[in-house]
């Protein structure tokens, strides 16, 4: 008994630190490859001594995982990064569970591709789930290792799972039938196709990715747009409270005017002055004159009519206290308002447009299921955030005129806000849209100097490659930058420096497979688990009644 539990233990560490090296290490996601080799290798274990209660020691794996790679969650709400890596591990040991299941209903390794493409599906509802957190897909392993996602251009993220998924289980079914004796009583012939199949598997996908990474290059020339970033480093702990705030807006205007005067940035075809998420909280929709931050802005602007400032705001909007909402609040006058994580753009001519952040952080931002959850958190005394995002997508347009007010230019921009970078596919609907670029603007200073805003830098050159958008990323603080098309991390700032960087990114009306059909990949291991489950069921039912 105490041999197993070491055995237990030892695996249950070896997987949980080799999945978490591509999260923590850059360069380092093709560990992922063989990272699940253990787990598999300890559920074998466990079915040949016929062990009892095994569930826990998968779930203790998963736990360990997203423990070691998400811990840093914490740092801006304990309870809410404690829960997230407890409820994120028991849905991933459930799946575990039913793979379990599976295998005393399914032989050969038809057990292993019920596992692979149940876990698939599972990431793909993830991502449209109201409680959601894929942080720790799969295919995200390599977003810290870009030479090797090249092909996430025609599979989105969860093609990167489908690889990993078949590298390790057919990693841990050569390997099992090696230690077991039954490799090398089949034919040489059979044992060599088996490793050529292995190598087949690991080296396509990596000899395709450097192939497209060499062909993209350096910039390819096409129409540009000026960008200066600023980064004003403020602690989101006190920029609401103890920074007035007429004295963050003097910093940041400091900072696109320092940007402004390196050379050629104030050119008559336009630049755009990049702003961090949530960076005021004094936005009301369809009343911006009432801001005194928009109001700053213009008078900044009328001294520098090319430019447009595009910025995130906590706003806010007025409803009639006779149209229902579950997530609006009360104010003491009695008036009803719902609030928004949004993204704005407004330049000389006071034209402002808004975009409303949709993919929402659950708990501090959202709500889920206001109809019930709203009840409970009012009993709790409004301890949940109430966000309302968009029912889809919009674009913000970046416009410059002539001095006869002739329009110059007219560039139609993704305004991806913080977490939505998490998400592959629902990034590419901005191009559908007809960006030409994208920028991310986030505040990735809630979790301090610690993995997590180093991890979401890398989720940005994912969106890179899947759309081939270059990207320019504005954070409170570290890491701003720009990123090109092959998810390259351009001239970036440091952490926890009050920064300006002026670069550019080019312009594009290119449309990647990915973009053009979605995820297939999801959806068709998403049927194939339907399938699956229903063959399983049916068996399951069949057993019983014989």
């Amino acid at each position: 008994m105490r041999n197993n539990f070491l055995t237990f233990f030892v695996l249950t560490l070896m997987f949980a630190a080799l999945m978490s090296v591509p999260f923590l290490v850059p360069g380092a996601g093709w560990v992922a490859l063989f990272g699940l080799v253990p787990l598999l290798f300890m559920d074998e274990v466990a079915d040949q001594l016929e062990v009892k209660h095994f569930f826990w020691w998968y779930y203790a794996a998963f736990v360990l995982w997203n423990a070691v790679t998400t811990f840093w969650v914490c740092n801006a709400t304990v309870g809410g990064g404690i829960f997230a890596v407890l409820a994120n591990a028991f849905q991933m040991a459930l799946v575990w569970a039913v793979f379990r299941l599976s295998k005393k209903r399914f032989f050969g390794v038809l057990p292993y591709v019920f596992l692979a493409v149940m876990w698939i599906a599972w990431e793909r509802a993830y991502f449209s789930a109201q409680i959601s957190w894929p942080w720790l897909t799969l295919g995200n392993s390599l977003a810290g290792t870009v030479k090797l996602a090249q092909w996430y251009e025609y599979t989105g993220t969860l093609g990167g799972s489908l690889w990993i998924w078949a590298c390790n289980i057919w990693l841990f079914l050569i390997l099992k039938s090696a230690l077991d004796g039954t490799r090398f009583s089949r034919p040489l012939s059979e044992r060599l196709a088996s490793w050529l199949g292995v190598a087949l598997l690991l080296a396509c996908p990596v000899i395709v990715s450097l192939k497209l990474y060499e062909n993209r290059g350096e910039k390819a020339p096409g129409e540009e747009l000026e960008v200066v970033i600023a980064q004003p480093n403020f602690d989101p702990y006190e920029k609401f409270s103890s920074i007035p705030r007429a004295q963050q807006n003097v910093i940041l205007l400091d900072l696109f005017e320092k940007g402004l005067r390196s050379a050629g940035r104030d050119t008559a075809s336009g630049v755009l002055l990049l702003a961090p998420e949530t960076f005021t909280s004094d936005i009301v929709v369809g009343d911006y004159p009432s801001s005194p931050t928009w109001s700053r802005f213009q008078s900044f602007l009328q001294n520098h009519p090319s430019a447009n400032i595009l910025f995130g705001a906590s706003s806010f909007e007025f409803i009639p206290s006779s149209v229902e909402s579950y997530t609006a609040r009360t104010m003491r006058d009695g008036s009803s308002y719902e609030s928004h994580n949004s993204a704005l753009i407004t330049d000389a001519s006071s034209r402002t447009e808004i975009y409303h952040k949709s993919k929402l952080v659950v708990g501090t931002e959202l709500t889920p299921y206001p109809r019930f959850f709203t009840k409970i958190d009012n009993m709790l005394g409004g301890v949940m955030g109430r966000c309302v995002g968009q029912d889809s997508v919009s674009l913000l347009r970046f416009k410059t005129l002539d001095a006869s007010g002739k329009l110059l230019r007219d560039i139609p921009l993704g305004s991806i806000i913080c977490y939505e970078s998490a998400f592959g596919e629902y990034c590419t609907k901005y191009v559908k849209e007809g960006a030409k670029a994208l920028v991310v603007i986030t505040n990735d200073a809630w979790w301090g100097d610690t993995p997590g805003y180093k991890q979401h830098l890398s989720f940005s050159s994912l969106r890179a490659i899947e759309t081939r958008r270059e990207i320019a990323r504005c954070a409170n603080t570290g890491i701003s930058g720009f990123i090109n098309s092959r998810g390259d991390v351009l001239n970036s700032s440091h952490w926890w420096e009050r920064e300006h960087m002026e670069g550019s990114i080019r312009l594009s009306d290119e449309r990647t497979f990915f973009v053009r059909y979605g995820d297939i990949t999801g959806r068709i291991c998403t049927l194939a688990f339907l399938l699956l489950l229903l063959a399983l069921l049916v068996r399951l039912v069949t057993m019983k009644v014989k």
